[in-house]
């Protein structure tokens, strides 16, 4: 690969970590992420190749270490102790772009949003029978559709009908879906707007948004959206 050819740390940080892909690979890993399927399913566009070729690049850095799985093919990938080092630099670029950078509409994406809400349930909270919730997204070029399965405190998002019987249906537009877990709209909000609507049994249309965690960036408040709130 190309490099600065310079000594400083900047310069050699940046031969890692500003390829493309590697940021979210590395937050990927910190969430929990540990099979190549898992991986590959948080990072939407991203080929199995160019997954293939950063994870065997990151190992030989000492970035991320993979042991084969106890059964069945397959390795299971970890972050090392730089690895971990490496996240909070994953981590204080997060912060600085929920300060600093509005959403647009092409990051609107709604599966990113339900994958992202499924790594940071409170599974305290999560019903003890399985439970099986169908996501309905609006506004969208076309309509999108997707289900979470909880099971025994363990939560599966499926692309495709998981052939169970469906108990809960959420039916959202997708950028209210996304603003609400990455802190940017209340639940009260939404839902007075109906941008977001809940059908089912009423214990688990209550239940349903305090299983949700929300973004970890969700506590920070846009610089653009508080300079606002300053001039009027």
């Amino acid at each position: 690969m190309r490099t600065y050819g310079q000594y400083c740390p900047i310069a050699r940080g940046a031969e890692i970590f500003a390829e493309r892909w590697t940021p979210l690979i590395i937050r990927n890993l910190y969430l929990g992420c540990g099979s190549f399927g898992a991986i590959l399913e948080g990072a939407p566009g991203l080929s199995r190749t160019l997954l293939a070729q950063r994870l065997a690049r990151l190992e030989r850095l000492g970035i991320v270490a993979s042991a084969p799985k106890p059964a069945g093919r397959g390795r299971r990938y970890a972050l090392t102790p730089a690895g971990h080092a490496l996240f909070a630099v994953c981590a204080a670029l997060g912060e600085w772009g929920a300060a600093w950078l509005e959403l647009a509409p092409e990051h609107l994406d709604p599966f990113v949003a339900l994958w992202s809400m499924c790594h940071a349930l409170r599974r305290e909270r999560l019903p003890a029978r399985r439970v099986v919730v169908r996501f309905d997204f609006t506004s969208r070029r076309r309509p999108e559709r997707f289900w979470l399965l909880i099971e025994h405190g363990d939560t599966e998002l499926c692309k495709a009908y998981p052939g169970l019987e469906e108990d809960l249906f959420v039916t959202a537009e997708a950028e209210a879906f996304v603003k609400w877990h990455a802190g940017q709209l209340s639940w009260a909000d939404a839902t007075l707007d109906r941008r977001i609507q809940l059908h089912g049994p009423a214990w688990l249309v209550r239940a349903f948004p305090t299983w949700n965690a929300r973004s970890m960036f969700a506590h920070i408040t846009p610089v653009a959206r508080t300079a606002a709130r300053a001039a009027g």
